[in-house]
């Protein structure tokens, strides 16, 4: 059972890594115009490796299985703030974080930030999700649709299939 849950963690993050990513090139300095009042205004709530450890999976004393530990299922937005396609989706995260209040948790993870947990998940490509239903295997997806209201819509059948899919 481990053996078939890491492989088909590393297949969704493999899977993950071919779809429509945001570069890490000199972009960078750019694009850093997201500021701390952006962030407070925010439905989604930034989360620190230590809240994830406790608020979602505590990965480093149950290393071999994942165990939710939120009471609703959780989606994980890692993001950067120099990202174009990450600050498409934060207002998106936002309305969908309203919209699905009492049923799904959304939090997000700056992966400058916050490197050690981009690695346990192998991000290597922004903005990635994390999709973690209250019981069941969690799934990676990355990349975003070509308009706004194609990726919520992608977001809404996404939350819909494999968080929401037994408590409806």
């Amino acid at each position: 059972m481990t053996k078939i849950l890491k492989l088909s963690f590393i297949l969704l993050v493999a899977l993950s890594m071919t779809l429509m990513s945001c570069s890490n090139g000199s972009e960078k300095a750019k694009q850093k115009e997201t500021t701390a009042a952006s962030v407070e205004k925010s439905e989604v709530q930034k989360i620190t490796l230590e809240e994830f450890t406790t608020d979602v999976w505590d990965f480093k004393n149950s290393p071999e299985s994942f165990v939710l530990k939120n009471d609703l299922p959780v989606v994980v937005d890692f993001y950067a703030d120099w990202c174009r396609p990450c600050k498409i989706t934060s207002p998106i995260l936002d309305e969908l974080a309203k919209e699905y209040e009492g049923k799904v948790q959304f939090y997000k993870v700056n992966t400058d930030e916050q490197r050690e947990l981009a690695s346990v998940f192998g991000i290597r490509s922004i903005p990635s999700f994390l999709w973690a239903p209250k019981e069941g295997k969690p799934q990676m997806t990355s990349g975003i649709a070509q308009t706004e209201e194609a990726t919520k819509e992608m977001f809404r059948k996404q939350i819909d299939q494999l968080l929401l899919k037994n408590t409806k």
